[in-house]
């Protein structure tokens, strides 16, 4: 875990007073800025040093073989892997003859800060050069949220205490120097430079690179184009080749003097249009982005930001900590998404090539529910890119001899990347994730047209896989067997209570939904008899209980496996490094919540006695060698009464890349934990959850936090809830008209504008006592750190 002795608490900023070249991947990631279409890591601005150089393009991938020592049928034959584009972001510096290097020199000051209210990151040093001399270099770097092919950087310079000749190069770099990903000699020459120059040309205006992949034959460009300010006269000059441009500007400069360059890059990318197209593309943007300026891009990036935090901020009271990490997460996920835009939203969003840049099913079950409630465009333009897919699903299906869709595991485009088919393929829980992601955005929106266009296929196509997955034993009940649910030490598993539950909602869905659009419905071929076999299956789905001790079992005879030796795993985690997986699967060893999420997300289905006696279980079986779980952990020790645990989880699933806590964040950010420190505080602490299309808030506080406020979207108005330890008041504030009818602690009430409704908090006791978790896994006390001030 790293400390944060350089990482003052503010509420609305990342600040880094002092640069640590072995901290180099972390800050990258953590200062990474995205909308969702570009990611530019937090690289430095003169390219070195560095850890991983990272501009990517959503979904702009290469082709790559999936080795294995021995294949099967219906196994996957390529990967694909995110591309590291040509990087704009590069602007050079000379100081007489010195390069602008950290690692030379002596560096008095350096200082970095992402402020969350305007999106832009600022950073300021004071250097002096091998040479003798002194400068002082301010800038500021955005990727622009309301101009979707666009980013900026603002460079200033300016010599401290004697004349100095400024050389400033800005550059496109493509294909550079990558650390080496994989061991495979097929895939390192895949990956090594995968762009191929398609032309190049440019003037003292602006300049524009195309390439191509070498597999995938996908097409980009990068543009960039300069506005040059200074006190006395300078030359520019422009050199452009295959896979690099430059753009040098000269000048001589006293003390008091200075040098701006204001840096316009563009992207634009397709698999389809043309090299015309794409170029055309590219000067448009550039021509627009100079129109604004760069006081117009940051004037805009505000007034997105403004609107955005006004209906998704959350307020933590005394935790400064906690505060600053829940904006930190909540603004990553934002860019995660924001201009995504029919294509999906990476586990790491566009901060790091972890995981080859690949979507999984925590997009739909942990990002999007967050998006749903407080940017819900950029939730439909996500489940958009879904049923963009489709026909790929159904393909995928086909191959495994199922019918109806078969959604990847592990994908970029849409077919499926895994290789390793026991937590991929089986893991078909995905398409339920999907499913009840639809279901929540209808529900959250109201948006009928999005059920018309997108909604019923996917739920209807979902829900046939699941008809040929499961079946009806000779008693009526009806399992699916040999699936994986989401905890990955127990794979191939039968009736995993998760996966049953989710898919019977799926199948309930699907047909209450098909029943609203007859029209549609039958356009998709669905008729009555297949409405009805989803209903009975529905309503006969198997969900295993053992009597002898009160708990579901996570799948079917799970509470009868052998218990895992945790003593004797102390400092081995996580585990799937220092035990084989036939060994995990066959052992009571939990790498993440699942039956936990189970009773989060298919609440209605268990009492709270059931919720409190499984949570007791599990919570002594659950190592958590996945970002996914603290925060599910969260949610339901708050539910069963254990608020100070449920805090301490809450703490961790905020910090988890601010503390480096999976030793990881260099290869980007934890996109699902972050969105799931939002939950743990909104549905752990605000007990926010839906219920027939009602919202529904069930609200308790920890000790140690005073007050928690936040703001969500529903159906248009925008609703703020503020919790204190004996009182919650619920409030909105949008046109005359605006109302809401919701469920506190099961009562009823209506809020409409102007008119709050407070009501109070009755306090809930835990029915077991606090539970231990296994040795050496406890959470971090989110009340045990010293803090930098």
């Amino acid at each position: 875990m790293k400390d944060r002795a350089h990482h003052p608490i503010d509420p609305w900023r990342l600040r880094e007073t002092e640069l640590d070249l072995d901290d180099l991947a972390q800050s990258e990631s953590l200062f990474a800025l995205s909308n969702g279409h570009i990611g530019l890591r937090g690289n430095l601005d003169e390219g070195e040093p560095f850890a991983f150089p990272g501009t990517y393009l959503n979904s702009f991938y290469e082709r790559r073989p999936l080795p294995y020592a021995e294949a099967g049928y219906g196994y996957p034959e390529s990967g694909q892997t995110l591309v590291d584009v040509t990087n704009g972001k590069l602007i050079r510096l000379l100081v007489d003859d010195s390069p602008l290097d950290l690692r030379y020199g002596e560096l008095h000051s350096h200082e970095r800060s992402l402020d969350f209210r305007d999106g832009v990151l600022h950073r300021e040093l004071d250097w002096t050069s091998p040479g003798g001399k002194r400068v002082k270099v301010q800038s500021r770097r955005l990727v622009s949220l309301t101009q979707r092919a666009v980013a900026a950087v603002e460079y200033i310079v300016e010599p401290l205490e004697e004349s100095a000749r400024f050389v400033v190069q800005s550059e496109l770099v493509a294909n550079e120097t990558q650390p080496r990903l994989s061991d495979d000699p097929r895939v390192a020459a895949i990956l090594d430079q995968p762009l191929q120059a398609v032309s190049s040309d440019g003037d003292l205006e602006e300049v524009v690179l195309m390439h191509r992949t070498r597999s995938s034959a996908q097409l980009m460009a990068a543009g960039m184009a300069h506005k040059v300010e200074c006190t006395e006269r300078y030359e520019l000059d422009v050199d452009v080749r295959d896979d690099w441009a430059r753009t040098t500007v000269i000048c001589e400069l006293k003390p008091g003097q200075r040098l701006r360059v204001v840096k316009i890059i563009a992207y634009g990318w397709s698999s389809l249009r043309s090299e015309t197209a794409i170029g055309d593309q590219v000067a448009a943007a550039l021509a627009s982005a100079k129109f604004s300026g760069w006081d117009g891009l940051v004037q805009q990036q505000k007034e997105f930001l403004d609107d955005f935090w006004d209906a998704a901020d959350i307020e933590v009271h005394g935790h400064p900590e906690l505060q600053q990490a829940a904006r930190f997460a909540l603004f990553h996920v934002l860019q995660a998404g924001a201009r995504a835009e029919r294509r999906a939203i990476p586990s790491k969003g566009l901060t790091g090539a972890g995981y080859d840049g690949h979507t999984f099913w925590d997009t739909e079950g942990y990002v999007l529910p967050v998006l749903t409630y407080t940017m819900p465009d950029a939730a439909g333009d996500a489940l958009r890119w879904r049923h963009s897919t489709l026909e790929l699903a159904k393909e995928r299906a086909h191959v495994l001899g199922l019918k109806g869709s078969a959604f990847p595991w592990r994908t970029i485009r849409g077919q499926e990347c895994s290789g390793y088919w026991p937590a991929g393929t089986a893991a078909f829980h995905i398409n339920a994730d999907i499913a009840d992601a639809v279901n929540r955005y209808y529900v959250a929106t109201g948006d009928e047209q999005f059920i018309e266009d997108v909604g019923l296929e996917l739920l209807v196509e979902t829900a046939r896989l699941w008809i040929s997955l499961g079946h009806h034993d000779r008693h009526g009940a009806w399992h699916i067997p040999g699936v994986t649910g989401p905890d990955e030490y127990s794979a191939v598993a039968d009736d995993n209570v998760f996966t049953n539950l989710m898919a019977a909602r799926n199948l309930r869905i699907a047909a209450e939904t098909a029943a609203r659009h007859p029209v549609k419905a039958r356009e998709l071929g669905v008729d009555v008899e297949e409405e009805a076999a989803w209903r009975d299956a529905a309503a006969d789905v198997y969900i295993p209980y053992d009597e002898e001790l009160g708990v579901h079992p996570q799948s079917e005879g799970f509470t009868g496996y052998a218990e895992w030796d945790f003593e004797a795993s102390r400092g081995k985690y996580p585990l799937m490094m220092h035990a084989p997986y036939f060994e995990l699967y066959r052992r009571q060893v939990i790498k993440q919540a699942d039956l936990m999420l189970a009773t989060y997300w298919c609440g209605d289905r268990f009492t709270p006695e059931e919720k409190a006696r499984n949570f007791d279980y599990y919570e002594r079986l659950t190592v958590r060698d996945s970002s996914l779980s603290a925060c599910v952990q969260a949610v339901m020790a708050a539910e069963v009464g254990h608020l100070d645990l449920a805090y301490d989880y809450a703490y961790e699933a905020a910090l988890i890349d601010l503390l480096d806590l999976h030793h990881n964040t260099g290869d980007g950010l934890h996109m699902a934990s972050l969105a799931g420190a939002w939950t743990a505080l909104v549905a752990g602490f605000g007990g926010l959850r839906e219920r027939d299309g009602h919202l529904c808030f069930d609200p308790q506080l920890p000790d140690g936090m005073t007050e928690l406020a936040f703001s969500i979207r529903w159906r248009g108005v925008r609703l703020r809830v503020d919790i204190h330890h004996k009182k919650a008041t619920y409030a909105i504030h949008d046109g005359p008209d605006a109302k809401i009818t919701l469920s506190h602690e099961g009562e009823e009430i209506t809020v409409a504008v102007d008119k709050p409704v407070t009501r109070p908090i009755h306090k809930r006791k835990p029915i077991l006592p606090r539970p231990t978790q296994p040795p050496g896994r406890e959470p971090m006390s989110a009340l045990g750190r010293n803090l930098p001030t």
